[in-house]
């Protein structure tokens, strides 16, 4: 699917719950100028079709005392068995740190952001939960000094 196939109000809808997922039906039908019904179905038909994976809460993380933020780059040994990569990634997610993980093609294998309470926990996720681990051959790790968050996801114009 592409942004060609999309229906005007089906664009209006991602743009808005992309800025605030929050927005109850009501407030999105009247931002769309339709009915409650029609924006309900219309939002319902996206997740449907999978267009919209999840309706999620931004965390301010340093309010949760986990104030440093760092993006850590992984590159496996070669040679790494599809196994290997799977597991890999399934206990790295379920670090309580790991905010995110992406799996890449290109210089680092995955990209792991984390936040922590600081540098030394930084210092012991690298030490003790990456670079101890067989299968990775380095790290290297970034200190997040902003992050910038666009206001809508997808941009449609």
């Amino acid at each position: 699917m592409t942004d060609d196939d999309l229906h005007p109000l089906d664009t209006r809808i991602i743009e808005l719950l992309s800025a605030d997922a929050r927005m109850t039906n009501a407030a999105l039908a009247d931002a769309l100028g339709v009915a409650a019904s029609t924006a309900h179905v219309r939002v319902r038909a996206l997740v449907d079709r999978g267009l919209i994976t999840g309706f999620h809460a931004a965390v301010d993380q340093s309010r949760l005392g986990r104030g440093l933020q760092a993006i850590v780059g992984v590159t496996l040994r070669p040679g790494q068995r599809q196994e290997s990569i799977r597991a890999f990634a399934h206990d790295v997610r379920r670090h309580p740190d790991v905010i995110q993980l992406f799996f890449l093609g290109g210089a680092d294998d995955f990209l792991v952001h984390i936040a922590v309470d600081d540098s030394s926990a930084v210092r012991r996720f690298v030490v003790d939960h990456l670079s101890a681990r067989h299968s990775v051959a380095s790290t290297r790790t970034s200190i997040i000094f902003e992050y910038h968050r666009n206001a809508v996801a997808a941009d449609f114009d």
